[in-house]
């Protein structure tokens, strides 16, 4: 068993609704995995993790994002190798998503319905820690 700590990071995307102003939770759908999870990836070697967390939501939603409050940290095991995601609330200022060979949906959605959205149970804490970071 390789116990090497996989780092990754990524961001608890969210934006006021373009129709009724209301705060909306974006997931992305990878189908490698079949799974709805918030925009994150593995650190590139000498990477800032915050660095790497807005490159993620970037590559994942085509999002630029403006960092928040950094939120609890996850960790799990991945392929038997311990993983720890460092993650950000984190607003989108601009861009338009296109599908991509990684994600090739995106959702935006209530924080009620993107916590019962999400595949891991471990990803459904983080829309709570996003809300009270943002004093919602």
């Amino acid at each position: 068993m390789n116990d090497t700590l996989v780092r990754a990071a990524g961001c608890v995307l969210w934006r006021r609704s373009p129709v009724a102003g209301d705060l909306e939770i974006c997931l992305v759908h990878r189908p490698r995995y079949d799974d709805w999870s918030h925009p994150k990836g593995k650190l590139k070697r000498g990477e800032d993790t915050l660095a790497a967390a807005l490159r993620e939501v970037a590559e994942e939603t085509g999002y630029t994002a403006e960092p928040g409050a950094e939120l609890p940290a996850v960790r799990y095991l991945a392929n038997g190798r311990p993983k720890q995601v460092r993650y950000w609330a984190a607003q989108a200022v601009s861009g338009r998503f296109t599908p991509n060979a990684e994600v090739d949906r995106i959702l935006w959605l209530s924080p009620a319905a993107a916590r019962d959205r999400l595949t891991q149970p471990r990803d459904r804490d983080l829309v709570a820690d996003a809300l009270h970071a943002l004093a919602v």
